[in-house]
């Protein structure tokens, strides 16, 4: 599927994507032909369930998947006009950290336990923007007060064992931005914190990306989040994606059942006390995936022809796209 994009033109254009990791049990299809595109100072959401191919999406943008087992098979990762994929990898060390940033799941397995919070910011700093080690502790220190950390001069010396789990995702958030990057991946930023402080990072984030007039993929599981950050919304499942739309479009006139279910599913609080529903039966093996729809084993609204043919990205309006047969019948 090639996106159409009227406006400008987009910063990160992924076409035909797909990563592949090949196991003794046989080839998980990670990622399979997808496409998606981010504009400039735009907000896109990865959204679906875990093991869907959301992180690896994200890596492979970086061209950081492990090989072995995996590989980019085929497709193209076009970043500000040019082809990641076709970058030598000295290539692709100015554009990490620089560039394009990435924030990872949980703060205290991907901060370095031996190494002060300063230490690892001022590391990309050195690396990318020329600056001697006055200067980027300098810079260090701006970054962890934007993001509101208390005390920067003092915290800045800090290890990550001596920071609570909302202050390490803050001096990763300050990491990642250190840099000033055109695209920050942000891969579950607020998985490990409690509500409070998601809500805390949440909003530090888009500040920060109104500010900065980045771009930002962000790759969550809850559609809470997306609600509150995001300008459109890609949902994958089994390594597809299956629904491209605007976000007063997830949360109006969706037209896939999984996005159904997957708002059906959020918890909510109303006079009627809606029973909390869920998604029946199991994500599919990702090595023995079914044939047809990928989803029609879970899905009310399947019929024969779910089962033996996996249908395109139907364009239902714009830059709205579903990848169901029955989408005018949808929700």
């Amino acid at each position: 599927m090639k996106i159409e994009n009227l406006r400008n033109r987009p910063l990160l254009e992924v076409q035909s994507l797909s990563t592949h990791f090949f196991a003794e049990e046989g080839v998980v299809r990670a990622v399979e032909n997808v496409s998606l595109e981010i504009n400039p100072g735009e907000i896109l959401s990865l959204v679906g369930e875990s093991g869907c191919g959301k992180s690896v999406t994200g890596l492979s943008i970086l061209k950081l998947i492990p090989s072995p087992p995996g590989r980019i098979v085929s497709g193209e990762i076009l970043f500000d006009g040019r082809n990641l994929l076709r970058l030598e990898e000295k290539e692709m060390e100015r554009v990490r950290g620089n560039e394009i940033s990435m924030i990872f799941q949980e703060p205290m397995t991907s901060l370095n336990p031996v190494f002060t919070i300063g230490d690892q910011i001022m590391e990309a700093i050195l690396l990318h923007q020329g600056l001697d080690k006055t200067e980027a502790r300098r810079r260090a220190i701006e970054m962890l007060d934007r993001v509101q950390i208390p005390s920067p001069e003092t915290r800045i010396d800090a290890y990550p064992h001596q920071l609570s789990g909302g202050m390490r995702q803050r001096a990763m958030i300050a990491m990642a931005l250190s840099c000033q990057p055109k695209l920050l991946i942000a891969d579950e930023p607020t998985t490990a914190l409690d509500v409070t402080i998601q809500a805390q990072v949440l909003q530090l984030l888009k500040e920060i990306q109104r500010e900065m007039g980045m771009a930002v993929l962000l790759i969550t599981h809850d559609l809470g989040v997306v609600s509150e950050i995001a300008d459109r919304v890609a949902v994958m499942y089994a390594g597809r994606l299956v629904e491209y739309v605007s976000i007063q479009g997830i949360f109006g006139q969706m037209r896939h059942p999984y996005t159904k279910g997957l708002l059906d599913s959020i918890p909510q609080l109303d006079a009627k006390r809606r029973r909390l529903h869920a998604i029946p039966g199991q994500v599919p093996n990702p090595v023995d995936l079914p044939v047809g729809c990928k989803f029609h084993p879970r899905c009310d609204l399947m019929v024969e022809a779910c089962k033996k043919e996996e249908p395109p990205l139907f364009q239902v309006d714009g830059d709205h796209f579903s990848r169901c047969i029955r989408w005018k019948e949808c929700c």
